[in-house]
């Protein structure tokens, strides 16, 4: 039998301000095996000696021998880049350089007294913009994207920041946009790719233009993107990458079939790539917000009507997107409670689905 605990954790905050920058991670699983008719406790009860015939009792604390002081370097280090001669292909024969071990996010690298360099997509409104705006205050190098101008050129100005008007699901603009990004910054240490839409109604019901853009736009666009930027990360040795997902991509919506299948499979690609780029100074984050008070849902056709959960602000889901890049963290929930239906989820589907089925 076995006794399956549940846990997750938030780390200690200054004050609701400073919420965006201390959303809660879940930990994940602690199993321990239970005989039949064992109490909860006896599971959990440390060996003693002379259990097992033949093992030596176990050292207590006393008797181990006492280790220094750790010190850890920080969760990403990043280093210059330099451009490529075209987009799609990395120069691996670039010289790579470190940034000091203690170099704060953010700060210059590698000697050069250039600040870090940073893409974000989407960054015409919403999430992308709120990213652009902290990214800036830490004082990031950015290139912008988005599919309005104006929006995008209202966004870039106070940064400041160089912008690149793009629709991503056009062939070739990945191609387009990444060799902008490295004319005029010569290396990228991070990618936020926050560029998404969603449709809202039955599937029966949805028009195939309208299929095809959700999967375009939040997933395919998104791949390609990653897929040019990507091995001028691993030429320099180092960079992170982090992917604006959402809680549909983790335990499906109704009326959202599309955009939930599309935000799934960012996740799934998400994980599949932090474990290929393990070792090569390339990091992968998920940020997975819930409902954000964004144009997002005026523009997908119909208004969120639901009282609970309640829309957080852009900003918040900014400060998530800074936690994932200053403190190396593999996923981060918006708000962190978010992180227990999915591990519901995951722990008992059967009950979970029988529970959406009736609250939605």
């Amino acid at each position: 039998m076995l006794a399956l605990t549940i846990s997750s954790r938030s780390p200690p905050s200054a004050g609701a301000d400073r919420r965006g920058t201390e959303e809660a991670e879940c930990t994940g699983w602690r199993v321990s095996p239970r005989r039949a008719g064992e109490t909860r406790r006896a599971a959990f009860r440390p060996a003693g000696p002379g259990i097992l015939p033949g093992v030596p009792p176990r050292r207590t604390p006393e008797d181990r021998p006492r280790r220094g002081p750790r010190t850890f370097a920080p969760a990403a280090e990043v280093q210059p880049m330099s451009h490529a001669s075209r987009a799609g292909a990395a120069d691996a024969s670039l010289p790579r350089t470190s940034a000091p071990a203690d170099a704060a996010p953010g700060a210059p690298a590698g000697g050069t007294g250039r600040a870090r360099a940073a893409l974000v997509t989407g960054a015409s409104s919403g999430i992308g913009a709120a990213v652009a705006r902290r990214l800036s205050a830490e004082g990031w190098r950015l290139v912008l994207s988005g599919r309005d101008a104006d929006r995008l050129r209202r966004v870039a100005e106070p940064a400041p920041a160089e912008f690149f008007p793009a629709d991503l699901t056009r062939p070739g603009a990945e191609r387009r946009l990444t060799r902008f990004a490295l004319e005029h910054t010569g290396r990228l240490d991070l990618l936020v790719a926050g560029a998404g839409i969603g449709w809202a109604g039955d599937f029966a019901a949805m028009p195939p233009r309208a299929l095809e853009e959700v999967v375009e736009t939040d997933l395919l666009a998104t791949l390609r993107l990653v897929r040019q930027v990507v091995p001028h990360m691993l030429a320099a040795g180092s960079g992170r990458v982090v992917l604006v997902g959402s809680l549909a991509g983790t335990v499906a919506v109704r009326q959202e079939a599309v955009y939930s299948a599309a935000k799934a499979g960012l996740g799934a690609f998400a994980d599949a790539l932090r474990y290929e780029l393990r070792g090569s100074g390339v990091a992968v984050s998920l940020v997975v917000p819930g409902v954000v008070d964004t144009p997002f849902f005026d523009r997908r056709g119909a208004p969120y009507r639901r009282s609970w959960p309640r829309p957080v602000p852009p900003d918040r889901v900014a400060g998530a997107v800074w936690s994932a890049v200053s403190r190396g963290r593999d996923e981060v929930y918006v708000p962190g409670w978010l992180c227990v239906p999915a591990r519901v989820r995951g722990a008992a589907p059967g009950l979970y689905r029988r529970l959406a089925a009736v609250f939605g």
